[in-house]
């Protein structure tokens, strides 16, 4: 479909807008509004225009991710990723701010370089540095 011009925002489900909003102002994610809506949801959007949506219904008694974390392999968005311009930097960012890299940084056959980590409900994050031209 030719008229897809781009990505408008990526829901999460999370557990608490609080805890939420301050793992994702710690990435840059500015809080725009909310909650809101019957769902209820509240928005965050990084200056990058990243937008994210979150669904404040999660269950906080569920300790794992549905999609990630058992061994059967249910159908489903399994992360999101962030293209970022300097990785190693975003390695120095993430430890400064005491946020635990849980794979990588994993350098591909072609030269990019991701990463990953885990917000404070389990959804899991990339960051991806593309390859050098």
């Amino acid at each position: 479909m030719k008229e897809i011009v781009g990505i408008n925002h990526i829901g999460i489900r999370v557990a608490n807008l609080e805890h939420s909003r301050k793992f994702y102002e710690k990435l840059g994610f500015i809080f725009l509004e909310g909650p809101m809506g019957p769902e209820p949801v509240a928005i965050m959007e990084h200056p990058s225009g990243v937008n994210i949506n979150f669904i404040l219904n999660a269950d906080s008694d569920i300790k794992y991710n549905i999609l990630m974390d058992v061994s059967e392999k249910h159908p489903g968005y399994t992360h999101m990723a962030l293209d970022v311009s300097n990785i190693s930097a975003v390695e120095v960012e993430l430890k400064k701010s005491n946020i635990k890299i849980t794979e990588g940084p994993i350098t591909l056959p072609n030269g990019g370089v991701m990463l990953f980590i885990r917000d404070q409900d389990r959804n899991v994050i990339e960051f991806h540095q593309s390859a050098k031209k």
